[in-house]
């Protein structure tokens, strides 16, 4: 979808519930498009100058009418901590966020691996996660969802949205990485080396923890095969990030 300046996904089942959702795409021809990066680069951790990323964020932050101080950034380590959020700011060491403040936006940031959004209008709570290889086989996906139930949401009624992230077909592994998996997630017979369906994975977690089928939207882009999106595999340094935002809209 296009807004007048950038363009993004908004998932189909977290807008106009009482919740708000966003998925930034690369952008990397109108914007920056002249930069050691090129594009709506968002991460911080990115061989750019800081101040261009965060020009980048204020652009993005107009754009979408979100006040900086109202974000939650998780400053992720590849792991699974979940943080209950009450407030904008960083969160350190952290991959997974939760609230059920209204207004407050969680943010994760991806390349490769999986954002995965959740929101339960009625309860009013939401969740966001990053899930590579590690967070998804550390469960994840699992521990944000008790962390929601926490604050009253109920996985019956939570939509879900998993991101563009790194497909089957791309995802090869070695033997270490294939064994954290289910051998359902695993292809062991049609290429030289393992590959993993990390988004299948993740979804069947959120099925087995009550969430329900038609609850949850898988995007089905792959970020090595699309060039309007960021892909650290494929574009090594040269790769910036994409963001996840997803809000509960304050009450009216």
């Amino acid at each position: 979808m296009k807004s007048t300046q950038i363009e993004f996904i908004r998932p189909n089942q977290l807008n106009g519930v009482g919740i708000s959702s966003w998925f930034t795409l690369r952008n990397q021809e109108n914007i920056n498009s002249d930069h050691k990066i090129a594009g709506l680069n968002l991460g911080l951790n990115t061989d750019e100058l800081q101040e261009v990323v965060a020009q980048n964020r204020k652009l993005l932050m107009r754009e979408l009418g979100i006040d900086s101080q109202q974000l939650a950034y998780a400053k992720q380590v590849h792991k699974t901590h979940i943080e209950k959020v009450n407030v904008g700011g960083e969160y350190p060491d952290t991959d997974g966020m939760v609230t059920n403040k209204g207004n407050l936006v969680l943010a994760i940031q991806v390349a490769d691996c999986a954002a995965i959004l959740l929101g339960d209008s009625k309860n009013r709570v939401i969740g966001a996660a990053h899930a590579g290889w590690r967070g998804a086989a550390g469960n994840i996906c699992i521990k944000v969802l008790d962390k929601m139930k926490d604050l009253g949401a109920d996985p019956t009624h939570i939509k879900a949205f998993i991101s563009p992230c790194i497909s089957l077909k791309n995802f090869e592994v070695g033997p270490e990485v294939a064994q954290q998996f289910p051998s359902q997630y695993v292809d062991y017979s049609s290429y030289e080396k393992p590959h993993v369906d990390l988004s299948l994975f993740l979804k069947d977690q959120l099925i087995n923890e009550g969430v329900p089928v038609e609850n949850i939207e898988v995007h089905q882009k792959c970020t090595i095969d699309n060039e309007d999106l960021y892909s650290y595999r494929r574009q090594k340094e040269k790769s910036g990030r994409m963001m996840a935002l997803i809000k509960l809209d304050q009450e009216s």
